[in-house]
């Protein structure tokens, strides 16, 4: 499994949340509390949005995020209103770096924790199901990359939630068909760059751990003696496999079956249910 974060608010340098806080995501990188493994070494990723370029940069790398000196360097320097950040451990398929998230398809990205169980019986029937134009865009071998492209395939553009919702629907019905139990398993950002989704789901309704930020405003009455919520606008939200810090009132646990929707103005929550495709 992996470890991830979702970033949407004021511009910050990426090292500001990487490096920077007592359980930074390059902390969680060796000492994950919550994930399945406590180390996540098997590559890592970045992708960020500037306000000139609608399509995000993307860095990804296939050894261990603790110790690259090329995301150390680009944390100290890249400020964005808009960014994700990813960990791998991986669940069988190769470390290489087509493998390591977030994806990207034009202005959109993506990335995953979990796995579809069983998924060596049914990666053919869920690849036949991408849209044959789409279809060269899967560089990898993951689940993840597959579960981004059916959701291309099934609607994300005009409906992310609806899509996302019908690409569970695909995967567990493709599940009960080769007697795959609970198949999905699964945390997942995505984004335009303007919308950021967030969703807690999995078959057997035992998901892995999900977190949302508290509201700027909250956290300045809890905490008038934290300098850095100055700076932050209202509209900040951070999104984290595991909470960064220990900070009283400053986490929230997604609930179980769930997506949130990080936008200007106010952030929604709502009920995720998986649909038939």
């Amino acid at each position: 499994m992996c470890r991830w974060l979702a970033y949407s608010g004021t511009p910050l340098l990426l090292d500001a949340l990487l490096y920077k806080p007592a359980h930074s995501l390059i902390d969680q990188s060796l000492h994950s509390r919550l994930g399945a493994e406590t180390t996540n070494g098997d590559g890592f990723g970045v992708g960020w949005y500037t306000k000139e370029d609608v399509t995000p940069a993307v860095m990804r790398d296939i050894g261990p995020a603790w110790n690259n000196r090329n995301l150390r360097e680009i944390a100290d320097h890249v400020r964005s209103p808009l960014f994700f950040a990813h960990i791998r451990a991986s669940t069988g398929t190769a470390v290489q770096q087509s493998n390591c998230h977030p994806f990207r398809h034009g202005r959109w990205m993506w990335m995953h924790n979990g796995a579809i169980s069983g998924f060596h019986l049914m990666r053919r029937d869920l690849c036949m199901l991408v849209d044959p134009a789409l279809f060269t865009g899967i560089e990898g071998t993951t689940d993840s990359e597959v579960m981004f492209y059916l959701a291309v395939t099934l609607g994300r553009d005009q409906d992310p939630p609806g899509a996302v919702a019908r690409m569970v629907g695909v995967v567990e019905r493709s599940g009960r068909e080769h007697g795959v139990e609970f198949p999905m398993q699964m945390t997942v950002a995505v984004t335009d760059g303007e919308r950021l989704w967030a969703f807690r789901y999995s078959s057997q309704g035992a998901s892995r751990s999900l977190f949302y930020s508290s509201r700027v405003d909250t956290l300045r009455t809890l905490h008038p003696d934290v300098p850095y919520l100055e700076d932050l606008s209202e509209e900040t939200r951070l999104i984290v496999s595991e909470p960064l810090s220990d900070l009283p009132g400053a986490w929230n646990e997604v609930p179980e079956s769930s997506y949130g929707v990080v936008q200007p103005g106010a952030d929604e929550m709502f009920r995720f249910t998986p649909e038939p495709a």
